[in-house]
């Protein structure tokens, strides 16, 4: 599996176990200096993808120079810093030589690994990550659901549960999570894997056309019936059948669905006798089918053979942490598509990206990726290179047609000059309010 690697630098003073804990429990792989006189030569020989800095006061002088040091050799790499001092003076001074964000003890874990994934996903490009020999690697590691964030740990390591099983599983989650991919993973880890995965969109086949489309039909059973056909569920056989948008579906063929889940049989239409199916069933719905049920628009027992296993996915607002990693994996592979060498978005651009909702989730996102690579010249993703109406869009959850110099300083004022807080109202990184008051000359004691 490809993991960054990350170097923690700590000086005499610093206590830094529970970073490397956090780090190695998000599976990054961890090398460590003890202070800044050796970290250079660690550095070289270990060729990381980021830096964690960890520096007090009385070492300032001494991270300052190390920094200097990397900086004469690799311009882009991103180098994180964690000290006991939140000094302004510092933190200008620490984003001039080239830091990319900055964090005060007691740090904010979650907030910490969101800055070291988007550090990440302007840099990833930059070679092909070392291979990780130790761990044994699953198919759901190597078809890459992407993301870190706990929720997405926990779907991934419930996969793999839930595909060891031959259960019934449902799937939730809105348009564009992933449900079909999450679906092929199960079928892909499990016992049936070389067996067929049909995906049967419930949506998409009309009420009268299901028996023949699914269960087969014979010859002569209706009008234009020239030859017996098998149906869908029977060239699946022994392998797995993915209803998506199950939710969708008439209640009439949600009772024939049911007779065929319960008998573990199909019969053709015209046939006078039933052929034995050997199928898992997983479903898949954006809709709240306990609400569908309580309606009367889902049968409660489908709803109960198909709710064995549940596996929901969440939305994308939901870990927008995931986001760097999401675009640096999608820009790799549109690269080879379009045979461009993008390397990412500029940090104006992902401050927007990381504000906005993504109401079509990850769907949404690879969509809009594909639209600006058809027309696109630059390695790196400015907003004019954004699509006209999503810049629309932008312009109107971030307001950013009013006066930037204006709504930063009311963010300051109104978060009384709370740096997070600021950033966190304005749609920003910390590292960018640092930037911006440094533009305009902005300073505390005005």
């Amino acid at each position: 599996m490809n993991i960054p690697r990350i170097l923690i630098v700590d000086g005499p003073d610093s206590q830094h176990q529970d970073l490397k804990r956090l780090l190695l429990q998000q599976k990054f792989d961890v090398v460590e200096s003890d202070d800044t006189t050796a970290a250079f030569r660690v550095f070289h020989d270990n060729n990381p993808d980021l830096v964690i800095l960890e520096s007090f006061q009385n070492d300032m002088r001494a991270s300052f120079a190390f920094v200097r040091k990397i900086r004469k050799i690799e311009k882009r790499i991103p180098i994180i810093m964690i000290t006991a001092s939140d000094s302004e003076e510092i933190i200008i001074n620490a984003l001039r030589i080239g830091i990319k964000d900055y964090f005060k003890y007691p740090f904010n874990k979650r907030k910490l690994l969101e800055s070291v994934n988007r550090c990440l996903s302007v840099f990833f490009n930059r070679k092909n990550l070392r291979k990780d020999k130790t761990s044994n690697v699953s198919l759901v590691q190597e078809e890459k659901i992407i993301g870190r964030h706990p929720l997405m740990e926990e779907v991934k390591t419930y996969i793999e549960k839930v595909a060891l099983t031959d259960s019934s599983v449902l799937i939730t989650g809105e348009t564009g999570t992933g449900k079909e991919l999450v679906a092929e993973l199960i079928h892909k880890n499990s016992e049936r894997k070389q067996k067929p995965f049909l995906c049967i969109n419930c949506t998409a086949i009309p009420d009268t056309l299901l028996e023949s489309e699914l269960f087969g039909h014979e010859k002569g059973a209706f009008t234009g019936a020239h030859a017996t056909q098998e149906g869908k569920l029977r060239h699946g056989d022994g392998g797995t059948i993915f209803f998506d948008e199950i939710g969708d579906m008439s209640l009439s063929n949600q009772a024939k669905i049911l007779r065929v889940i319960e008998s573990k049989e199909v019969q053709r239409l015209g046939g006078k006798s039933s052929l034995p199916l050997d199928i898992r069933f997983i479903a898949a719905t954006n809709q709240d089918l306990e609400q569908l049920v309580a309606d009367g628009k889902f049968r409660k027992d489908l709803y109960f053979r198909i709710n064995v296993a549940r596996i929901h996915l969440p939305s994308l607002r939901e870990r927008k942490e995931d986001i760097p990693l999401l675009l640096d994996a999608y820009i790799k592979e549109l690269n080879q598509k379009f045979i461009h060498s993008v390397e990412g978005f500029t940090e104006e651009v992902m401050d927007y990206l990381l504000g906005y909702c993504w109401p079509g989730n990850i769907r949404e996102l690879k969509n809009l990726l594909e639209a600006l690579f058809i027309n696109l010249n630059s390695r790196w993703i400015s907003f004019a290179d954004l699509p006209v109406d999503f810049r629309e869009q932008l312009e109107k959850l971030k307001n950013i047609s009013g006066n930037e110099q204006e709504q930063l300083l009311s963010a300051l004022l109104s978060t009384s000059w709370n740096i997070s807080k600021a950033a966190k109202k304005l749609h920003w990184s910390r590292m960018t309010v640092y930037r911006k008051m440094e533009k305009y000359h902005i300073k505390k004691s005005m």
